[in-house]
């Protein structure tokens, strides 16, 4: 496996392979990793022949009170399980190499970023999408790999490859949970032990909202007030949203006739946790 902090270098090992015909996939991450992350990496090896994974904590998608200085940033440990599972090569760059002295172009999200994620932390999905856009150049990939449990992020970033006539292909990727139905996180090694079991009220709200469906439920309203109620008990200590919206929009569904996602951002303690699931009428 490789390792390179060179974008120019990066480029140049891509360009070469693609060349010899590889399909290359592309998997980003802020490192910190788990078997979320490497089973992307796993399926990218599956699908292509060529798996690049990269490393970087973008400064740009953080908000002026969130967690950029305190995210968790092993790098040594993310380099080790990403050659265990088969990573071909991983873009280790520098803030220097992304934002360069004078930078001042940035990528105008979607409208699919405006609500959500995209109220509750303005300019992060901006961040994001220059991000994104700035590693499909440096690593022109056939196909971008991206775990579902950020749903949001995906559903802008294939808004984007869209809109801009990007040649890749955007996959998303189930997410992976603990046995205990806790969605795989970066951020839940900042939980006690007391407040991962409260962690799990998101889950079992996402597991209500399908239940309710299947008893014949059609109301919007009814589920985003039972996954609220389900979140209250865990207890969560607050609630960005919960939400039904429609899969492609992400805009708010009154009258439920086909797939659905539940949404939901809520808080335990300090930290804040994500969670999504497709809610399916039999």
């Amino acid at each position: 496996m490789k390792v390179l902090a060179s974008a120019s270098d990066t480029y140049c090992l891509i360009d070469q392979l693609r060349t010899q015909g590889k399909r290359i996939a592309l998997v980003p991450t802020m490192g910190a990793l788990h078997q979320g992350h490497l089973s992307l990496v796993q399926t990218a090896k599956e699908q292509t022949d060529v798996a690049v994974a990269t490393i970087f904590v973008n400064p740009t998608q953080f908000g002026p009170n969130e967690d950029f200085q305190k995210y968790p940033r092993t790098l040594q440990s993310d380099i080790e399980q990403l050659e265990s599972c088969g990573c071909d090569l991983v873009f280790t760059p520098t803030n220097q190499q992304m934002y360069p002295l004078g930078h001042s172009t940035f990528i105008e999200p979607p409208s699919v970023a405006k609500d959500w994620e995209g109220k509750i932390r303005p300019g992060h999905f901006r961040g994001v999408a220059t991000i994104v856009m700035k590693l499909f150049q440096i690593i022109p990939a056939h196909v971008g790999y991206f775990g579902r449990k950020d749903y949001q992020q995906v559903a802008v970033i294939r808004a984007m490859a869209r809109d801009l006539n990007l040649p890749i292909l955007i996959q998303a990727c189930e997410t992976i949970r603990e046995t205990d139905g806790l969605a795989m996180s970066s951020r839940n090694r900042y939980l006690s032990p007391s407040q991962r079991a409260r962690a799990l009220g998101l889950s079992k709200a996402l597991k209500m909202g399908q239940t309710l469906i299947d008893q014949g439920c059609t109301s919007g309203q009814t589920i985003e007030d039972a996954m609220r109620i389900e979140l209250t008990k865990a207890p969560v200590d607050s609630i960005d949203y919960a939400a039904v919206v429609h899969p492609d929009t992400l805009e708010p569904v009154e009258s439920i006739d086909g797939p659905v996602v539940g949404i939901i951002a809520a808080r335990i303690g300090n930290t804040r946790l994500i969670d999504n699931a497709t809610f399916i009428r039999g």
